[in-house]
């Protein structure tokens, strides 16, 4: 009968006699398979290779290098790495997506893409709050402008003279979809029910609405508006407002 000490210092010879003839240097134990043929390893880890063994390592490595390919291991808030790219993403483009993102704006893209066929429409309706006129949501409307987006901006849609709310609703009647940019200067503004209330209304009551977060966050949103903090959109806290503009130029194009 064996003591366990007896019984411990043969297995630990028998470990190390069989480490000399260990075939991983040669052969390498890329799977399961492999380990089970190695005289070594084969009564080394039995069973729980797949736990210790080198297959586990190769396939940690191989997942590890395929999310560093796809999208450069970037994550968004939500922890989803940025690495999809939406049907309606032409091959040549760079801009990837969160899984998140993608399912956010599909509808708006069926949208869009119903709404293709309808002459004279704007590409986009920007609405945002009188103090970001000058700023951030002419800064976001040239870009998309460089980008081949037709924008209807009320900086330059309505005319002098022009009745100020006739003039954004026809502005919101003319075009695909809208987004709105969510600025302190919007959380503001939203409670005393101004011109941005009314077009945000008008906006969320059609499926056609992407929120365009900055310089402030969902949970701040949340408590001025709940109905728009449920609408996933874009947030330049984790893509630049280039990137943002990028994307909303692809989702607007048919």
């Amino acid at each position: 009968m064996l003591y366990s000490c007896d019984w411990e210092n043969q297995c630990d010879s028998a470990i190390i006699k069989s480490m000399a003839r260990c075939t991983a240097p040669v052969k390498g134990h890329s799977s399961a398979s492999a380990a089970a043929n190695c005289p070594a390893c084969r009564n080394r880890f039995g069973r729980s290779f797949n736990s210790y063994g080198y297959a586990r390592h190769s396939q940690d490595s191989s997942s590890y290098l395929s999310s560093r390919s796809s999208g450069g291991g970037r994550v968004s808030s939500g922890g989803s790495s940025r690495n999809t790219k939406p049907r309606w993403s032409g091959a040549a483009s760079s801009q990837l997506y969160t899984p998140e993102e993608v399912r956010a704006l599909t509808p708006i893209r069926e949208t869009v893409e119903k709404r293709a066929s309808l002459p004279d429409l704007r590409q986009l309706f920007l609405c945002h709050a009188w103090d970001d006129r000058q700023g951030v949501a002419k800064d976001l409307r040239d870009k998309l402008v460089a980008c081949d987006v037709s924008v209807w901006f009320s900086e330059n849609d309505i005319g002098l003279g022009e009745p100020f709310l006739r003039a954004i609703d026809k502005g919101l009647a003319r075009s695909r979809i809208g987004i709105v940019l969510v600025t302190p200067a919007l959380l503001k503004r939203l409670p005393a029910a101004g011109v941005a209330d009314k077009e945000l209304s008008v906006l969320l009551a059609r499926d056609q609405l992407v929120p365009i977060v900055h310089n402030t966050t969902y949970e701040a949103l949340r408590e001025v508006s709940p109905m728009l903090a449920s609408r996933n959109g874009l947030d330049t806290a984790e893509m630049s407002i280039d990137d943002v503009a990028a994307k909303l130029a692809e989702l607007v194009t048919t």
